[in-house]
């Protein structure tokens, strides 16, 4: 199929936004020329209609241009109507979306009072049983036979008022005929939407929003990425609506949400965003807006630099390193660099999973270095300091090329665009080399991948650590608030992490202690899957389905098992984003009822009807029966409390 595809991108060094058809939703069209939409969902009953007015109109004046409501039953449905009356009674004319899971009824109640209806292709009307089968190709035909007598009464209805339908995929929710036809992969989820936008053209009816969500971001990037690409093919661009679903809180919900959303909005691509965490809707919105503005601000932004080839056309992930150096590269997880060059104090900090690999002192030389990490000396102080085996140095290209400053083993050279396009590769090619590159200009990350590419086209694939070099902010003496710091970076980043460009960070944020950029960079490698230090949690963010506080059962969680290093658990509110939404989650806490729990390990359930109060204590014992529990361990003093 690969072959059959034209790459998901205009250009590697200067793209310019996909040029989508416009979509009317209400008053606010999505698409064409029209500026990237931003949008959150509800978390209240939709039968509370006070509550939900009240909390749509919070999340408007926190700058939503659409508010997503769910609608589990007719009922829901119903209950639009009068929250619309409401808000138009107010002045409020923000466009509402019925979000409608497995209830085809719900979503044609919905689609004559709402503007816009988002339906799951997975579970709207198509069967989710883990099946193991093999479809014949009559079989499959029958199926979606099946599938248009389902869907084409929605279509005819959003047609008949109006209304825009969003064909909203998620990674692990595709149907059992998708699942054993195409596996879990990024081609089956735009399968399965193109199946549902071709019943849709076939009707006529064109005001359709695409996207395709994951918990895991770089699976995320594919997917969308092989949507274009097939929306290229097949002729007519749709609006694109962004998002990593159930990417959890804080930092962590953040900075997944940033990595993915911003590969795709620097490349061009998205219409539309939301950033999906555990917490009230009004806190999406500012990393919405610092996301959308991040694009915004280097849209017009390109490199001197030839255009690269890109091998697969970028449809595929793969760790790009092939060979390695001393533990960086190939076969290793990505590595951390510190960088103390400044006064070469602070080395004590460091200790447990969160200590750098690697420790920059540039021209000082501690007295105790800490003893889990190797010092990286600057190549200026050759002759100042000894040379043992596990002390490499850090050279410009001019300074490596001088014969006589050269580490037997292991040597650093830094490296910028321009460098690369006058230097000779086969001076950097030698297997001591560890490659630092370093981008130059306002969108560093775009010439961090470009370099990756160029040396590639030329044969060569070392190992490569990313530099990122952030100075301080220029509108405020004030040091930027933590999560705003880390959705910065990872903007910064998202251009080569996802991708696997990279075998390690080193990051220097001058505005902060040296271990705060250590911090940082484990919280991006985590997010990347590149390096993984704790529990990733996979946490939906709530909505009117949710049967318990979605916020303070997964606080719980995480206070007994963030310790639990590579585990994946997912918090689930009820069975809509259950077994389905947490594809690849160990474990699965997930809403059955009220006060009710059902534990699942992977997809299966493994304890159903848990009471709530004895939930956490069974998952913990799930956990130990499994031989994967281990007891916390007290850090040492680190650089805790320099980042949330």
């Amino acid at each position: 199929m690969l072959t059959q595809l034209k790459s998901y991108y205009s250009s590697l060094v200067a793209p310019r936004r996909l040029p989508t058809i416009e979509v009317p939703i209400g008053d606010v069209p999505v698409g064409g020329s029209h500026p990237i939409r931003l949008q959150t969902m509800t978390t209240t009953d939709t039968l509370d209609i006070e509550g939900t007015v009240a909390q749509v109109l919070r999340v408007v004046e926190a700058g939503s241009d659409y508010v997503r409501i769910t609608t589990p039953s007719q009922r829901e449905a119903e209950a639009l109507a009068e929250i619309k009356r409401r808000l138009r009674a107010v002045g409020c004319r923000v466009p509402l979306v019925a979000d409608v899971h497995f209830t085809p009824k719900a979503a044609e109640i919905a689609a004559r009072l709402v503007e816009k209806v988002r339906i799951n292709p997975g579970n709207y009307a198509d069967k989710k049983r883990f099946e193991q089968r093999t479809y014949t190709d009559a079989e499959y035909e029958a199926e979606l036979q099946r599938i248009y007598e389902r869907f084409v009464p929605l279509v005819r209805i959003c047609k008949e008022y109006g209304t825009a339908l969003r064909i909203g995929v998620n990674h692990g929710s595709l149907s059992d005929r998708i699942l054993n036809r195409y596996g879990d992969t990024p081609e089956g989820m735009v399968e399965s939407a193109m199946e549902f936008l071709r019943i849709c053209e076939a009707e006529g009816f064109y005001r359709v929003v695409i996207s395709m969500k994951a918990s895991n971001p770089a699976i995320m990037v594919t997917a969308y990425r092989h949507l274009v690409a097939r929306l290229r093919a097949h002729g007519r661009l749709y609006p694109i609506h962004l998002g990593v679903t159930e990417a959890g809180d804080g930092g962590d919900g953040r900075i997944k949400s940033a990595l993915g959303i911003e590969a795709l909005l620097l490349d061009g691509i998205g219409d539309t965003v939301r950033v999906s965490l555990t917490e009230p809707p009004e806190n999406e919105m500012p990393t919405c807006r610092a996301l959308v503005a991040f694009a915004e601000r280097y849209r017009d932004t390109s490199l001197a630099v030839p255009e690269p080839s890109w091998p697969g056309e970028g449809l595929s992930y793969r760790r790009w390193a092939e060979r390695s150096v001393e533990g960086v590269g190939e076969g290793f997880p990505a590595v951390v660099v510190a960088d103390h060059s400044r006064d070469g104090t602070g080395l004590s900090l460091y200790g447990g999973e969160q200590s750098p690999d690697f420790i920059y002192v540039g021209t000082h030389v501690p007295d105790s270095p800490p003893p889990r990490a190797r010092l990286i000396y600057d190549a200026s102080v050759w002759e100042k300091v000894a040379r043992p085996q596990d002390s490499p140095f850090f050279h410009s290209v001019e300074a490596w090329e001088s014969a006589s400053l050269r580490h037997p083993t292991l040597n650093w050279v830094r490296l910028r665009p321009a460098d690369l396009l006058r230097a000779h590769i086969a001076y950097l090619s030698s297997p001591t080399v560890v490659w630092v590159v370093e981008g130059e200009g306002e969108l560093p990350g775009r010439a961090i991948r470009w370099m990756r590419l160029y040396a590639a086209e030329r044969g060569f694939r070392p190992p490569m650590v990313a530099r990122l070099v952030l100075p301080p902010p220029t509108d405020s003496p004030e040091p930027r608030p933590a999560h705003a710091l880390a959705v910065e970076l990872a903007c910064h980043s998202s251009p080569f992490l996802l991708d696997g460009f990279v075998d390690g960070l080193w990051l220097y944020v001058l505005d902060r202690p040296p271990a705060a950029g250590v911090r940082m960079a484990f919280d991006l490698l985590q997010a990347a899957r590149l390096r993984i230090i704790r529990t990733d949690y996979i946490a939906c963010p709530s909505c009117g389905r949710t049967l318990f506080n979605l916020e303070e059962v997964t606080a719980r969680i995480r206070a007994r098992t963030s310790h639990l290093k590579g585990l994946k658990i997912a918090v689930m509110g009820c069975i809509v984003n259950g077994p389905g939404e947490m594809a690849d989650a160990d474990y699965g806490y997930v809403g059955a009822g009220p006060g009710t729990i059902h534990l699942y390990r992977g997809k299966e359930i493994i304890r159903k009807n848990v009471r709530e109060e004895e939930a956490l204590d069974a998952l913990v014992e799930l956990i130990r029966s499994d031989g994967r529990w281990v007891e916390p361990v007290e850090m040492p003093a680190s650089a805790e409390g320099l980042l949330p």
